[in-house]
């Protein structure tokens, strides 16, 4: 029985929408693994967004999934009505977890030195990891209403007193 692998940068708003880097191509991760662009099929419908692999903790969906000369980018949106997923995004928010991991299957691999280039896998999920097994697989937008709202006082009051000093 193939084991599934767990690998994957993130992005989250007050709304629960995430978006991250869930695996970068073309740079081994810590355990020496090269993922090429083209080599992932999402195995599963509406793949499931974990807390750290754990399938007993499933906090969202991912909505999108693609490939782009980046990396495999994935957008979904957290289940804000679970107490879980809210307390995963403020964990998010105040930077405790910034990762993400690829839990997959390995279809084919070569390998190539303490490297293992793996050119076909099949993807079951994507966590929301503390540390990443690639260091580059990180939420790269965490929209925020609460941030938008806090600069945008933030200018009216810079405003109100320049205005004032005139």
């Amino acid at each position: 029985m193939d084991k599934l692998e767990i690998k994957a940068t993130l992005n989250v708003s007050d709304a629960g929408e995430i978006t991250g880097n869930a695996w970068p191509f073309g740079s081994a991760d810590s355990v020496g693994d090269i993922v090429t662009k083209g080599a992932i099929n999402v195995a599963v419908s509406d793949l499931p967004i974990l807390f750290s692999h754990d399938p007993s903790d499933l906090i969202g969906t991912w909505d999108e999934v693609k490939q782009t000369d980046d990396g495999l980018i994935v957008k979904g949106k957290l289940h804000m009505d679970r107490p879980r997923a809210r307390s995963v995004l403020a964990m998010v928010k105040g930077g405790l977890v910034s990762g993400l991991s690829i839990g997959f299957k390995t279809k084919a691999s070569t390998k190539q030195g303490r490297n293992r280039i793996i050119s076909a896998l099949d993807l079951f999920e994507v966590s929301i990891v503390r540390n990443p097994s690639h260091p580059r697989a990180q939420i790269t937008s965490a929209k925020s209403l609460n941030s938008a709202q806090a600069i945008a006082a933030a200018i009216l009051r810079a405003a109100a007193h320049f205005k004032g000093s005139n």
